[in-house]
């Protein structure tokens, strides 16, 4: 009998003057227990010392880059342009994986080859890794999704790269939803999976997040989807935008006083 050939995952970090947190994420890729991890590093041109850490762990990298670029959407793009895996994620220079989340994702879409992308749960962490809280996860599908009950944490999202080679890239229009649009192309084409009770990766909160700083722009963008996709004006979807519009504020004002107990 030939040995099973298990598959090559692309994992894909978008960084620009993340020094800050950077070797955190590189250390949460580089202790995943799975043997077959291509890494690599697109970095828009940093010069906060993001560079020399990226050095100091390139013996351990499949390829980085440091040029300039057009922002994070075109960082992923050029980095899975350049990717051979069978299966690709991207985990961002402020965020970390946690340990076996990768052998847990392959292992789940071995089992399921109907399945053309599976994630999990995620934990909310602060600028020092603690945690304080826990992103909403839950099972979604293409028609959930276009109404915006998205509930995937990006960070533990991992997708076989057929689906990226078929449907992608990502739309470098979008500043903040392109991983939202991405899903809905997928979930259109085949089944994306939750899979309860495990928690793979940690979404970083901070004041310099984008999330902390354009989430009025990613529903904006998420309405786009929506209008481009044929949806119209009286939707669950636009709904939740306008109830978001209100509630902003709290949320905001949640991340200044997780700041001001540090």
């Amino acid at each position: 009998m030939r040995p099973t050939i298990i598959p090559l995952v692309s994992v894909i970090t978008p960084s620009f003057n993340q020094a800050q947190f950077l070797e955190r994420t590189i250390q949460s890729v580089l202790a995943q227990d799975y043997p077959r991890i291509e890494y690599g590093i697109v970095d828009g041109g940093s010069t906060d010392g993001s560079v020399d850490l990226i050095q100091k762990y390139q013996s351990r990298l499949a390829w980085w880059v440091s040029e300039q670029d057009k922002g994070q959407t075109d960082a992923i793009n050029k980095g899975f342009n350049r990717a051979s895996g069978d299966i690709f994620a991207w985990i961002n220079s402020d965020d970390t994986y946690n340990p076996g989340a990768v052998t847990a994702a392959v292992k789940y879409l071995m089992e399921y080859p109907d399945v053309a992308m599976v994630y999990a749960d995620c934990n909310f962490i602060d600028e020092e890794d603690r945690v304080i809280g826990k992103f909403n996860a839950a099972q979604t599908d293409y028609r959930r999704l276009r109404q915006g009950y998205v509930h995937i944490p990006q960070q533990t999202m991992f997708f076989r790269a057929q689906y990226w080679r078929e449907l992608g890239p990502l739309d470098p229009s979008f500043y903040f939803a392109m991983d939202y649009d991405l899903w809905t192309r997928i979930a259109a084409h085949a089944s994306i999976k939750y899979f309860p009770g495990k928690n793979w990766a940690n979404f970083r909160i901070h004041t310099a997040s984008k999330t902390s700083l354009a989430d009025e722009r990613g529903w904006q963008e998420m309405l786009n989807v929506h209008y481009r996709d044929g949806g119209g004006f009286f939707s669950p979807i636009v709904a939740k935008y306008y109830l978001r519009k209100l509630i902003g504020p709290l949320w905001k004002w949640r991340i200044k006083g997780i700041k001001a107990w540090e």
